[in-house]
């Protein structure tokens, strides 16, 4: 069911149900009028018959028959009654049913007489030598109310169809800024992302609308970052895939002997480049595609330092070089108290270490230092690194010209997303002292 019928379904339930309820309490608030109205009738005509029938000679006569009256209602809807001490009648009402004498009764009750509802007002004289009785029959009561009611019912009855119209035109013109939207939205192109106006909507539409513009500022940011990621792959692919073809090519015109093993031990490694550009292409595409750590903990940072050297230990033996790690104050363990995904903080500071080991120059030394508040990776500087050089880190596939050992150029990058999703910052500098490269981690 559309919004627009249900809201149309809704309004038309609630009217009839609030007017009943309105139309209910219009005939409480009537009744009660109407008793009140007819209830001094009553008692003034009792005390009426009281002072005509303490008048010499009153309250013996016989009356006589009263023909009919006009209109809806005759005496037969009223009855007086008067009665001596001894209960003997000295004013029966003929024209009406015979009113009951209750002895000490005073006031109004509510009697059923020959089947009928009646309200009767029994009026006791001074002296107690009579009581009066005067009676009417509730129906009567009952008409006027519901020909009051009537007079409401009947003029909503008949323009009912105009309200049911009315509501259906309403509803309409109320929903139309939310057909406008379908038809804007229906009518777009698939790449089309452009921001909903939310100045000439209505305030209740301000809320999905701004939701809607964030959502389309999502998607396109994806779409963004599927669009680079298949041009850096097509870029960056196609080299190692046309060494990869030249050298099995070699591989398979090489004879048996060294001159084979040669070229097999050239194409693992061409495979083995391949593979590891992959996977951080793959990676990096998943890190962009992150917006936030889902439920981060305390990081256990010996267990992570124990895994990152681990990961580059065969790297450092190759190339000769010392892995070191300095803890705060010389504590060990003392570390700053982050709180992220281990995972992630285990590949950046893998990514970090094997970036180190892999430009520092054979036989150095890389330490991994932990301060209270930030974490630093230093080496020595390689001889021809300079500033310009090291300003270019971090940028997608940048390798350093002349570097002998493998690699895609997106370590870097891979860890400074990892910071940025963590709040932190990674920083590259040289430090005359040295000199050394420092890669510093530490809150933005």
């Amino acid at each position: 069911m559309s919004l627009q019928r249900r809201l149309l379904v809704y309004l038309l339930i609630c009217a009839p149900v609030v007017w009943g309820v309105a139309l209910a309490l219009s005939a409480a608030g009537a009744r009660l009028e109407v008793n009140e109205l007819f209830d001094t009738e009553l008692v003034r005509l009792a005390r009426q018959v009281q002072l005509v029938t303490a008048l010499p000679g009153g309250g013996g006569a016989e009356p006589a028959h009263s023909p009919a009256l006009g209109g809806d209602a005759d005496l037969d809807d009223l009855a007086i009654a008067v009665w001596d001490r001894q209960g003997v009648p000295l004013l029966p009402d003929r024209d009406g049913p015979e009113l009951p004498r209750h002895d000490g009764a005073s006031g109004f009750e509510d009697l059923v007489l020959q089947g009928e509802a009646w309200r009767v007002y029994y009026l006791p004289t001074p002296d107690g030598e009579r009581l009066i009785a005067v009676g009417q029959l509730v129906h009567e009561r009952d008409e006027l109310v519901w020909g009051f009611l009537g007079g409401q019912l009947l003029p909503w009855l008949l323009v009912l169809p105009l309200l049911l119209v009315g509501l259906a035109w309403a509803v309409r013109v109320a929903m139309a800024p939310l057909k406008q939207l379908t038809d804007e939205l229906a009518s777009r192109h698939a790449d089309d992302l452009r921001t909903l106006s939310i100045e000439r909507a209505p305030r209740e539409l301000h809320p999905m609308l701004a939701a809607m513009n964030g959502l389309f500022g999502r998607i396109e940011d994806t779409l963004a970052r599927e669009r680079r990621f298949t041009a850096d792959a097509a870029h960056e692919l196609r080299t190692p895939i046309s060494v990869l073809a030249a050298q099995w090519g070699v591989y398979r015109g090489a004879h048996e002997g060294a001159e084979r093993e040669r070229a097999a031990r050239a194409l693992d490694a061409g495979l083995a480049r391949l593979s590891r550009l992959v996977d951080q292409m793959l990676g990096l595409s998943r890190l962009d595609a992150t917006e936030r750590l889902k439920d981060p903990v305390p990081l256990d940072w010996p267990r992570l330092v124990e895994e990152a050297m681990s990961d580059v230990l065969p790297l450092a033996e190759r190339r000769r070089i010392e892995l070191g790690c300095e803890w705060a104050d010389g504590e060990e363990g003392a570390a700053p108290p982050w709180a992220g995904d281990g995972h992630l903080m285990n590949l950046l500071l893998r990514n970090l270490l094997d970036n180190a080991v892999r430009y520092a120059p054979e036989g150095s030394t890389v330490t991994l230092r932990f301060g209270r508040a930030s974490v630093a990776v230093e080496n020595p500087a390689p001889a021809e690194l300079d500033a310009t050089q090291l300003a270019a880190w971090g940028e997608r596939f940048h390798r350093p010209d002349g570097q002998p050992e493998s690699g895609s150029g997106l370590g870097v990058s891979i860890a400074r997303r990892i910071a940025h999703l963590h709040g932190l910052a990674l920083s590259h500098r040289i430090d005359a002292d040295g000199p050394r490269v420092i890669a510093e981690l530490s809150v933005r």
